[in-house]
């Protein structure tokens, strides 16, 4: 019995590994570089684009002011859920 409990209890955890990755949200602080109303994506200072949400209103955002953004990965993309201005 013990002998399939170690592959399985292997298995389950290199399976759920990315399933944990993906769902955590994580956030990002810098200057903005490029705000896009249209196409509803900030570029920062250090080159990294975040799509917003289509919803998304932008109050004042304009390069040069610092921001914080929580986002996460899917697929190659860094999907916005919110932008913090920060003084």
């Amino acid at each position: 019995m013990r002998a399939y409990f170690i592959p399985a209890a292997i298995a389950a955890s290199i399976a759920l590994a990315p399933a944990a990755f993906a769902a955590a949200a994580q956030s990002s602080t810098g200057a903005i570089k490029a705000y896009d109303a249209k196409a509803h994506t900030i570029t920062l200072a250090d080159g990294t684009t975040y799509t917003l949400p289509a919803k998304f209103k932008a109050a004042g955002l304009k390069p040069g002011e610092k921001v914080q953004i929580s986002w996460q990965l899917k697929g190659n993309m860094h999907d916005a859920t919110a932008v913090k201005v920060l003084k």
